[in-house]
């Protein structure tokens, strides 16, 4: 029991350092030490030590022998990670499109509602979530756990080009719109029109992304 409540604890700390990194609360070539950590965090050096250990596995933070250096995503690996999503996500909307019922197309439509609704509000938080709610409810409807696993991986990792993407320049309603186009598609049962639609979308978002990425680092 004590042992499950450690490794319990370390997925708590590595969630929340993952996502630090991943929003850019800790900075590329910064340092951070398990001293460091453990007064931030309050918690004990056992959980940090497997959190860091984890990141290093994702290639989010390096050893660098005075800590572990962050890594973060670098332009490069946004072009990669957005050149997957491109090959895949169109795949993973096809058979989501096949295996869909009539409640997950239901429930697809409550989001992209939701989303428009936010839109009108100019709630770019609650946007995202929804954004990240839209195309993890296709991860998981496609049933292709290989699919799922790495597109969840890869939509969680460029979070933060997402997110400047969203709040810059006039992608926002574009977004919204190419949602509401996937989810009819889908609706229609046209898995073919669904993939189509969603290879645009990623391919549109890929291109402002970089070009967001030029201009923020």
């Amino acid at each position: 029991m004590a042992e499950f409540k450690i490794v319990s604890l370390a997925s708590q700390v590595f969630d929340k350092l993952e996502e630090d990194i991943l929003t850019g609360v800790y900075a590329r070539g910064e340092i951070l030490t398990e001293l460091k950590l453990v007064e931030q965090l309050g918690v004990s050096r056992t959980p940090i030590r497997e959190a860091l250990r984890r990141l290093e596995q994702e290639r989010l933070i390096a050893e660098c022998g005075k800590g572990s250096i962050v890594l973060g995503i670098t332009p490069e690996d946004l072009r990669d990670i957005m050149d997957v999503r491109y090959q895949l996500e169109g795949a993973a909307t096809y058979y989501a499109t096949q295996n869909a019922t009539e409640e997950d197309l239901a429930n697809l439509r409550r989001i992209t509602d939701l989303q428009e609704f936010y839109f009108t509000k100019q709630d770019s938080e609650k946007l995202r979530q929804m954004d990240d709610q839209f195309h993890e409810t296709i991860y998981t409807l496609s049933r292709r756990p290989v699919l799922q696993d790495i597109l969840a991986s890869m939509h969680r990792k460029s979070q933060r080009y997402r997110r400047i993407s969203m709040e810059v320049g006039n992608r926002l309603p574009l977004v919204v719109e190419e949602h509401r186009g996937i989810y009819e598609a889908m609706a229609q049962r046209n898995g073919e029109l669904a993939a189509e639609r969603m290879n645009n979308h990623i391919a549109a978002a890929r291109k402002n992304m970089m070009e967001r990425c030029g201009e923020n680092g």
